[in-house]
């Protein structure tokens, strides 16, 4: 039991600096989420022009989970924004690592589909990092 609990403290600290949130590389990173997603403030003013396929991504961090009005979301992630879960920089990097996992994870339904196919296998707390940039 001692040995397990000393190799997990390890494994977080030698993590801790894998976790670090470099801002402008996910500034970087996030181009190629802009093929589905825009950054768009509430004025109309354009951050980033990206597609309409995804929801806006202005604000995103502190938003309700599915939260943009007029988007039309699966029902997962609507579930979960109904429980009053908010965007998170840590939730949001999970999410993006894999969505369905993510949706099943937090609805217990082995079924939970979510409208975004693509799994960002690196850097994601830098987008979740950026995206929380973006909108203060």
């Amino acid at each position: 039991m001692k040995t397990s609990l000393f190799a997990t403290l390890a494994a977080f600290t030698l993590a801790a600096p894998a976790m670090a949130q470099d801002v402008a590389a996910g500034e970087k990173e996030f181009r190629k989420c802009k093929a589905c997603h825009m950054i768009e403030a509430a004025d109309g003013t354009k951050i980033v022009k990206g597609g309409k396929v995804g929801p806006n991504l202005y604000g995103v961090i502190g938003r309700q989970v599915g939260g943009v009005d007029g988007f039309k979301y699966k029902d997962a992630i609507v579930a979960v924004g109904e429980t009053g879960m908010v965007w998170t920089q840590e939730d949001l990097a999970a999410y993006i690592t894999d969505p369905k996992a993510w949706l099943v994870e937090k609805t217990g339904d082995s079924g939970a589909a979510s409208g975004m196919t693509h799994k960002q296998p690196k850097m994601q707390a830098e987008i979740a990092a950026y995206l929380a940039s973006v909108a203060q």
